[in-house]
């Protein structure tokens, strides 16, 4: 691992290097006016030694090509690898052992025999539901992807000696207007609640959540000695949008470049955080260093950008004129969006860490055995398919109001202040 990480350091300890993605040439950072983050740091994390095979990644193919930078650094594998095919994988890098394991998290029986065979010592778990209208569209669907099959993950992890367990989360989980972030935020009241539980010595009040009635009872004498040297330290990351990821708008941008236009942006005001992957991948493995278990870390992504302005820029960079050579349409805020979103929520505050790109939001405090009861009425409605869905998420994120164009459209003073 020591060896991995100087070679990664010489590699990233160069000032104008650019990453590129996959836009062919397309240099994506000067249209958001970023600096390329180095990785040197990487080289002095206080975990490379430990052994971090095996490490288990849990959904990060489905989750915005993180999965590939991961790998990227633990060891150096290229982003396009992973989407190839496995056999290019292990042509290409003959000596990486990794093993492709397919599975639902919703699935705890074949998540607990993964993390009983692997055992696991940190997992990354980034296995979501992400498209925000699309979950609009399913909102059972979102909390049994998301809230459920975190909460199935997290117990397999606690259960099977995992040392500790980062949750990648979203900036839509704080005060969401679409279930998407209140799934994510779900998400993080879980892995908080869970830490809680173990610092306290009560792991065993983590209730199973069961969906078939033949799954194994993991404690069934009742004695709890399953429970006993239970020390996971459970964490989450909050990311904004991610340069490079599936579905991210450069690529969209540049396609409708390239078919001649238009280019299509919701609304002329939406703005958004951004960071480029490396960035993230960066935020991560940090992030697994200064964890103590119960954190929810918050990048500092800098200056929200104007979706409109980067949509200009991007033709311009493609040598158009905007609205002469290539039309700009809006299309309107689809369900769920609203014009901006916040990286913390105002009750949680920001507390400093020793990278200045990296903080932690205070937890806000909330009963843990009222919400862990919750979690499992929670479960039996979305797999009842409830039509009142949203209002029994309400109920345990208070944070969450289902979007109201009237609201959502306005530039209130938040909006200002971060423009």
């Amino acid at each position: 691992m020591w060896e991995v990480l100087e070679f990664k350091k010489s590699l990233h300890n160069t000032e104008n290097m650019f990453y590129l993605g996959p836009y062919r040439g397309l240099c994506v950072f000067p249209l958001l006016g970023l600096v390329l983050t180095t990785f040197a740091e990487l080289a002095h994390l206080a975990w490379a030694k430990v052994d971090l095979i095996p490490n288990l990644l849990a959904g990060f193919v489905s989750y915005f090509g993180i999965f590939s930078l991961l790998c990227a650094e633990i060891p150096a594998v290229s982003v396009e690898c992973i989407f190839l095919s496995v056999h290019e994988l292990k042509k290409k890098y003959p000596n990486l052992s990794f093993e492709t394991l397919i599975g639902s998290v919703r699935d705890s029986r074949r998540l607990m025999d993964v993390f009983s065979e692997y055992r696991p010592q940190i997992v990354y778990h980034a296995a979501a539901h992400k498209h925000v209208p699309l979950m609009e569209d399913s909102p059972c669907g979102a909390i049994k992807n998301n809230a459920i099959g975190t909460y199935k993950t997290a117990y397999a992890a606690m259960l099977n000696g995992c040392e500790r367990f980062v949750l990648i989360s979203t900036d839509k989980a704080v005060n969401p207007t679409n279930i998407m972030g209140a799934s994510k935020r779900l998400c993080e009241m879980i892995v908080q609640s869970f830490d809680a539980k173990i610092k306290s010595g009560k792991a065993a009040e983590i209730p199973q959540l069961f969906t078939h009635v033949e799954e194994i009872d993991v404690d069934p004498d009742k004695t709890g000695a399953v429970f006993r040297n239970v020390k996971t330290e459970f964490v989450a990351v909050r990311f904004g949008n991610v340069l490079g990821s599936n579905g991210s708008v450069i690529p969209i941008f540049k396609r409708q470049i390239e078919e001649g236009g238009p280019v299509t942006v919701t609304h002329p005001d939406i703005i958004r955080y951004f960071m480029t992957v490396p960035e993230a991948v960066s935020l991560v493995m940090l992030a697994g260093t200064y964890a103590r278990g119960g954190e929810i870390f918050v990048l500092d992504m800098g200056s929200p950008v104007k979706i409109d302005t980067l949509a200009r820029n991007l033709i311009k960079l493609s040598g158009f004129k905007p609205d002469v050579d290539i039309k700009i349409v809006y299309s309107g805020l689809r369900p769920g969006e609203k014009l901006y979103e916040e990286k913390l929520m105002a009750e949680e505050g920001l507390r400093k860490t020793d990278n200045n790109l990296i903080h932690i939001g205070c937890p806000i405090p909330f009963d843990t055995d009222s919400f862990l009861r919750g979690m499992s009425a929670l479960m039996t409605a979305a797999y009842r398919n409830d039509k009142d869905i949203r209002t029994r998420v309400a109920d345990m994120v208070q944070t969450y109001h289902p979007a109201n164009p009237e609201v959502t459209i306005v530039k209130d003073a938040k909006y200002v202040a971060l423009v």
